[in-house]
């Protein structure tokens, strides 16, 4: 049985940036109460985040995670997907120059690391 968020983005590549806009709708906040929540005095943040207009700051992303109780990578699927996948390729070829020098204890951790960051693929009953 699938969780009642992922419902909201069934298909990978559709995708939004984030869902704050279904989250506050399916709770019965208005823009203006969630402005409250956050700790602005006015609306207009709320609407500019839920039009992708701009971006949150990592304390407005936590403020979230509280307010509707759900995991940021939940409420921000879209930018955790490709976040996901960027640090993924990074990791990749990180590991690829590194895995040639992996004698010393320092760099067989960092391998370690980067070989679980690689591994580590969105599942499909995420998707």
């Amino acid at each position: 049985m699938r969780s009642t968020t992922s419902s909201f983005y069934s298909v990978a590549h559709n995708r939004l940036q984030h869902y704050l806009r279904t989250f506050r709708r399916r709770h019965g906040f208005s823009q203006a109460e969630i402005a409250h929540l956050l700790g602005t005095r006015s609306d207009t943040k709320v609407s500019r985040y839920e039009r992708f207009r701009r971006n949150p700051s990592v304390l407005t992303v936590f403020a979230y995670e509280v307010i509707f109780n759900a995991p940021a990578r939940d409420l921000f699927a879209g930018i955790y997907e490709s976040v996901h996948r960027d640090v993924r390729t990074r990791a990749a070829r990180l590991l690829s120059a590194l895995e040639s020098d992996a004698n010393s204890p320092r760099t067989m951790r960092k391998v370690l690391l980067l070989r679980t960051i690689v591994e580590s693929g969105i599942s499909e009953a995420e998707r």
